[in-house]
């Protein structure tokens, strides 16, 4: 089921898949736009923010992809007639114990236009329709307050705070499902 396109407003969600991964990892901007279908920003994720945002090596992920490319979608903009990549909304891999987290980022040129929440909200809204998911979870740190705003506006409330390795004390948000 994560191979599923969503539809917003704006925007075509399409799944992450190993391809796309892969083509990522080689830093050949030509095959992660053949692999993506659509333009990439020049910036957009080297090596490093892949490893982070997948927190696993590109061997890790080619192991078992549908657990840990679970969810995980492309945010597509129709633009001037050209696919554009803006962003990306990413899980965590499967729900654990019901609950699955969730991460986002837009592209600088594209932030402050609402992309972040609607991809957000349609990929949640997604996951919480998936069997045995009870509910989805985000850490942000505290000064973020555009990431504070793209929760609450997707459906989060703040449900308290906990330490992160590189972050330190970061709010944790939570959306309950059905």
């Amino acid at each position: 089921m994560s191979g599923k396109v969503l539809i917003t407003a704006r925007l075509t969600l399409e799944p992450v898949t190993l391809e796309v991964v892969e083509a990522v990892f080689t830093e050949d901007r030509s095959r992660v736009e053949r692999a993506v279908g659509a333009r990439v920003p020049a910036a957009w994720p080297g090596r490093a923010l892949v490893e982070r945002a997948f927190s696993a090596s590109l061997e890790k992920i080619r192991e078992n992809p549908a657990v840990r490319l679970w969810g995980d979608r492309l945010m597509i903009l129709e633009e001037e007639g050209r696919r554009v990549v803006v962003g990306s909304v990413v899980f965590h891999g499967l729900p654990d114990d019901g609950m699955c987290e969730v991460g986002y980022g837009v592209e600088e040129s594209y932030q402050s236009m609402g992309f972040a929440t609607e991809a957000t909200r349609a990929c949640v809204d997604w996951a919480l329709a998936q069997d045995g998911v009870r509910g989805c979870v985000a850490t942000t740190p505290p000064w973020h307050l555009a990431s504070i705003r793209v929760l609450q506006k997707s459906g989060f409330a703040e449900s308290g705070t906990e330490d992160h390795p590189a972050l330190g004390e970061v709010l944790v948000f939570e959306r309950r499902g059905r």
